[in-house]
């Protein structure tokens, strides 16, 4: 994803190497077009495999889909590539080789990654993954939309019609980007489904080393938000810090232990990034901070509230997944506001118009 400086493979599979406080990894098969899983599997062996657990996602099809520049590969899903008929042998070839290159036999949890709108709503797409589940490639099934915010009323949709399968849902979540995560963990509550939540350290804020005017590589991913992200994240992350310093965490702890303190999260997934420049912390460090972040909840719900009051970031940016502020043709990551999805959102006191608009709108 280009994030900051790379890293050889050494160093990056000692990082990934389960143990020391960290027991969960997790990968993608679309990275690098296998070589994550490659990687992953390299980091993992010899490990006792009862010792870690290990998260997959399958979704984007490389092995028959052509690759559309920025936008990646395409969803499975994708008409011009299959039907309904075939999405179950496609989800149990690319588990099956997602495995392999990993070298384990199943994945404690496999997420069904960046799913385009049949993704959400397919009968046939979540009986496959129920299939995989019950056939022993995967512990635990999942959706993890994204890597973009937004999607929540297509969540909210797919655990009303599947939450009796799904056992996990990844959501982008932290103190700096409260909005819109926290509108679908009401609906992950009732459907008793747990919640990864990923981007903690909101684009590496919360890690420290990333300063007012920072310089950001051409090519990284960072370098598309919003002019003065940093400065104002910044401004606010002070205010928030002798919250912080109260309880003895470091800033990504204190990311964490607010991510934890909502009952349905029960995994944190950090991007542990080595910058630029002489004072940037070494990514080792990084990973040591995380380990030692504290497993019980020690934010009062007064704390995590004034956090939250901090950090608001309601319609700061453009959505994606249905939304009414869309405009033209069906994309593959945004879609128009339908009256489903409306009705969606009035079962769960959200209106689309009032909580899913950027504040230009």
């Amino acid at each position: 994803m280009h994030f900051g400086e790379p890293i050889d493979d050494r160093r990056l599979i000692e990082l990934l190497r389960p143990g020391v406080g960290i027991d969960t990894v997790v990968t993608a098969d679309v990275y690098g077009q296998g070589e994550a899983d490659t990687l992953v599997g390299r980091a993992i062996a010899g490990v006792p495999r009862e010792s870690y657990s290990l998260v997959g996602a399958v979704g984007h099809d490389f092995y028959e889909g052509e690759r559309d520049g920025p936008r990646g590969f395409p969803r499975f899903t994708d008409p011009g590539l299959r039907g309904p008929d075939a999405y179950a042998d496609y989800l149990r070839m690319a588990t099956e080789r997602s495995l392999e290159r990993c070298g384990v036999d199943a994945f404690d949890l496999l997420l069904l990654h960046n799913p385009d709108r049949t993704g959400y709503t397919s009968q046939a797409v979540w009986q496959a993954m129920d299939a995989l589940r019950a056939d022993g490639l995967a512990t635990a099934i999942g959706v993890a939309p994204g890597p973009a915010n937004g999607f929540t009323l297509d969540i909210i949709d797919c655990l009303e019609r599947f939450g009796a399968l799904i056992d996990w849902a990844m959501v982008i979540l932290n103190p700096l980007e409260p909005w819109p995560g926290e509108l679908v963990l009401p609906a992950a509550a009732a459907s008793g489904v747990r919640v990864l939540t990923r981007v903690v350290d909101y684009g590496g804020l919360f890690h420290g080393d990333i300063h007012a005017g920072h310089e950001f590589a051409k090519g990284d991913h960072r370098r598309f938000r919003p002019d003065g992200w940093v400065e104002r994240g910044l401004e606010r992350l002070e205010r928030m810090l002798p919250i912080a310093q109260r309880h003895g965490l470091s800033p990504l702890g204190l990311a964490c232990q607010w991510n934890l303190a909502h009952h349905t999260v029960a995994c944190c997934v950090p991007t542990l990034i080595q910058e630029a420049g002489h004072d940037a912390r070494p990514v080792e460090d990084k990973r040591a901070d995380l380990a030692a972040t504290p497993a019980e909840t020690v934010l009062s719900a007064q704390e995590v509230e004034e956090i939250r009051l901090i950090g608001d970031n309601s319609g700061s940016m453009t959505l994606k997944g249905g939304v009414p502020d869309h405009e033209g043709a069906e994309r593959p990551d945004r879609w128009p506001l339908t009256e489903e999805l409306a009705a969606v959102g009035s079962r769960w006191d959200i209106d689309p118009y009032r909580d899913l608009s950027p504040a230009s709108v």
